[in-house]
Order: structure tokens, then C-alpha cells, then sequence
């Protein structure tokens, strides 16, 4: 019995790397710089991944994802951008703190999208396709969190790519690096089954005005 146990765990573990491995090769030519970003078209919209917030403020990691991503509006990347993030509580609200950050850095109301329900980087991106009718995404969030994002848009499928947003050290890294292998071995079983996301809702064209996801 303790063999079968042994070997039942080895097999688990490689099956681990392997996904895990697979994941990140099959992803990482989409990751692009910010200067190469602008030369491959015109994207549907930039795509900001939600990452905590602090009281009225983005979390660091939330603050880098939001510049980077205002950055590639500016430079024409895509006329809209989606903030999705966690908005399933009353009090805890990442959208619109999201939204009133790139406002107050100058972008335009109209010009951004709140998706409420994004509770995971999975139904983040199944709603960007079927909720706002997203084929084409440039995916802004730190870069170890890129290759899962990435992975998800290609099942899906939407034509995707990702710039990082990394100036910086983050304080937990290295555990958060060890919980992505898992994270990205869950939705790599996921992205088989495609399972709808814990909402979705009424089609809001992204070519519109994003004002329509106010809901202050």
C-alpha cells in the first residue's frame, strides 16, 4: 500500500511540472513589451486583472497593473479598457476604485468598462468574451500571472496578449510564484470543461460607452 501511495505521488508531482511547464512554454511569445505592443494592431480593448485593494487605494501590485495599462491606452493600444476585478460584496469594491484611479490619470470615463463579476482571472476572461464581446485582448497584470491568463484566453478562445507590469518587488513573491503552479494546474482542468463563470448577465458591446457599468 505505501508503494502504491509513493507512486501515485510521483506520478501527481510530474504531472504537476508538466502542466505547469506546458502552460508557461505554450504562452510566453504573447508576453510583449510595451513598445512591442503597439505594432501588432489594434486591440479590442486592454484588459486590467483585479489585485486587492486597500481601503479606497489599488494594492501595489493593483497600482502597477493600472499604470501599465493607462500607459498602453495612451499609446493607442486599444480605445477601451476593461477593469475586472471583485465587486461580489457590498463593501469591498475593486472595480470602481479601478475606475476612479485611470480617471483621475486622465482617461475618460466613456472609455472604461467595470466588470463587477470578474472573480477570477478564468471568469474575468470568459465574461470579457461573452458578456462584453471581446476577440481580441491585451491582458495588463504581473508577468507569473501572465502565462495562466494567457492560457485561458487562447481555450476560450480569444486572441490574446500580455504585458507585464513589474517595476517593482513584491513583498510574498516567492509564495505566490508556488501557488500559481497550482493555480495554473486548476485551470489548465478548468479550460477542458469550460464551466460557465459564477455570473454572467445582459451583452454590453465594448464598442460602447463604458459608463453603462456605472453603478455609483
Amino acid at each position: 500500500m505505501l508503494a502504491i501511495i509513493i507512486i501515485l505521488g510521483i506520478f501527481i508531482l510530474v504531472a504537476v511540472i508538466l502542466v505547469n511547464f506546458y502552460v508557461v512554454v505554450t504562452t510566453k511569445n504573447q508576453i510583449k513589451t510595451e513598445n512591442e505592443s503597439v505594432s501588432i494592431g489594434k486591440m479590442d480593448c486592454i484588459l486590467v486583472l483585479g489585485a486587492g485593494i486597500w481601503g479606497d487605494k489599488p494594492s501595489p501590485m493593483l497600482e502597477d497593473r493600472l499604470l501599465q495599462a493607462i500607459s498602453l491606452y495612451e499609446k493607442k493600444v486599444a480605445p477601451k479598457i476593461i477593469m475586472s476585478g471583485d465587486h461580489s460584496k457590498e463593501n469591498y469594491d475593486e472595480v470602481n476604485i479601478m475606475k476612479q484611479f485611470a480617471i483621475e490619470k486622465g482617461v475618460p470615463s466613456e472609455d472604461i468598462f467595470m466588470d463587477h463579476a470578474g472573480l477570477s482571472s478564468y471568469e474575468s476572461l470568459y465574461r470579457a468574451k461573452e458578456i462584453f464581446g471581446v476577440n481580441k485582448v491585451m491582458i495588463v497584470t504581473q508577468k507569473y500571472h501572465l502565462y495562466r491568463s494567457l492560457y485561458i484566453a487562447n481555450q476560450l478562445p480569444i486572441k490574446a496578449y500580455g504585458v507585464s507590469a513589474n517595476p517593482r518587488k513584491y513583498a510574498g513573491q516567492v509564495y505566490r510564484d508556488f501557488r500559481e503552479i497550482l493555480a495554473r494546474n486548476k485551470d489548465f482542468v478548468k479550460c477542458i470543461f469550460k464551466p460557465n463563470p459564477t455570473f454572467l448577465g445582459d451583452k454590453i458591446s465594448i464598442t460602447t460607452n463604458g459608463d453603462v457599468t456605472n453603478d455609483k
